[in-house]
């Protein structure tokens, strides 16, 4: 090799290890996924309110890996409190029912969430709405506890451009724990919304929170935040076992990948990077000399595409475009639920519907019109051509938006 190949070695070679020296330096980004995982120590993980529930209530908590249906259902002597904190809790109707039977025998209900069941809120003749904090360059919500004996002081939280508040609260029932103020369109307006209420339910008590972030890490150890965490942790029983739920979180809560350790420690994870680029560098250098020719191995046909293609036929042949819509709707929502990670359970759920036109990089308006035609469709008993057409190219269309086509 000519001395001037060797200078661009080094150069290269140079420029590679400052890349690494400031890529190392950099400081690591911070995650502001919503996980609510108990051990996550992310902004929005809840570590720092299990080390809480642990102070608060020693020898008292039970972590919960498995479905509430699961735990209230096959063991009869469970008895005190049950727990939720996530983005969205959404229950499936058997599950519910098992929750509500439970507190009606005298246990305790905590629920905090952006979102609840419908069919709870019904039950508890409750209603939700958003609250938009109109006019303001930076978002600002203010959260106080009404009761006086708790002594919490109003916080600040600006981190949301909106959040939720309960409506058409039934007051002869509710008893109301917590408010949100917002300013309104003029600066002198000042709103306040319902967000925490308490209401009996049986010989139990169920407690519905509007703000799951106000146990979060990030909120808890923000200025004094922890007075009012503390506040609404006042409203669970002082007797009996809480159960702290761990299966309705929008985080993994366990790590399957062998590959998590290296890649989530700066350390190890440069030096596989380094590993990587070190192993390639060897092998373009060596294969180079090395390397024999390789025959060309014509790879087998893939007959699966043609083999789709015939039963599609079949079915479309023999007029069966009902079937073929439900088979397609079926894998859609499949799609929607390991693709995106979201429910399925309410398509025409306005959280839902929002959450979806974020995830899928689609217009809100787009992923109305395509949940509409699905629901629509659903309950036809005769599907034309045109129709069925027009809900594959709303999908295909969805799918290249989430795929950035």
């Amino acid at each position: 090799m000519s001395k001037k190949g060797w200078i661009y070695i080094v150069l290269g070679g140079l420029a590679l290890g400052i890349i690494f020296v400031m890529e190392y330096n950099k400081p690591k980004k911070v995650n502001w996924f919503p996980s609510f995982v108990s051990h996550h120590k992310i902004p929005y993980g809840t570590y720092v309110l299990n080390d809480l529930m642990e102070t608060y209530f020693p020898n008292r908590i039970q972590q919960v890996q498995k479905p509430p249906f699961e735990l209230l259902t096959r063991t009869d002597s469970v008895q005190g409190a049950y727990f939720f904190v996530n983005e969205s809790v959404s229950f499936e109707e058997a599950e519910l029912n098992a929750l509500l039977e439970w507190v009606e025998q005298g246990n305790h209900l905590f629920v905090a969430s952006n979102s609840f069941e419908r069919k709870l809120l019904d039950t508890l003749n409750l209603d939700i709405q958003n609250v938009y904090n109109s006019g303001q360059l930076e978002p600002i919500f203010h959260y106080q506890l009404v009761n006086p004996k708790l002594q919490s002081p109003k916080v600040k939280y600006t981190k949301d451009y909106y959040t939720t508040g309960f409506d058409q609260i039934d007051t002869l029932r509710t008893t109301i724990l917590g408010e949100v103020q917002a300013k309104g369109d003029s600066t002198e307006t000042i709103k306040k919304y319902v967000n925490t209420i308490k209401q009996s339910f049986g010989k139990g008590e169920i407690v519905l929170s509007a703000f799951p972030k106000a146990f979060t890490n990030y909120f808890i150890l923000k200025d004094n935040n922890l007075e009012y965490t503390a506040g609404l942790l006042a409203y669970l029983p002082k007797k009996g076992p809480i159960f702290m739920d761990n299966f309705h979180k929008s985080g993994k809560s366990f790590y399957t990948s062998p590959m998590y350790l290296f890649l989530n420690t700066k350390e190890f994870k440069w030096a596989y990077y380094l590993a990587l680029i070190g192993a390639l560098i060897y092998i373009v250098f060596e294969g180079k000399r090395k390397q024999r020719a390789i025959a060309v191995v014509p790879p087998l046909k893939n007959q699966t595409l043609a083999f789709t293609r015939t039963i599609a036929d079949m079915y479309f042949e023999k007029g069966e475009l009902q079937l073929i819509t439900k088979h397609k709707t079926e894998y859609f929502l499949e799609y929607l639920r390991t693709k995106l990670h979201v429910s399925t359970q309410n398509l025409e759920d306005e959280t839902f519907l929002k959450h979806l036109a974020i995830r899928g990089n689609s217009t809100e308006e787009e992923v109305r019109s395509l949940m509409g035609l699905i629901v629509n469709l659903r309950t036809k008993d005769h599907i034309t051509e045109i129709e069925l057409q027009n809900l594959n190219n709303k999908i295909q269309a969805f799918k290249a938006n989430v795929d950035g086509k």
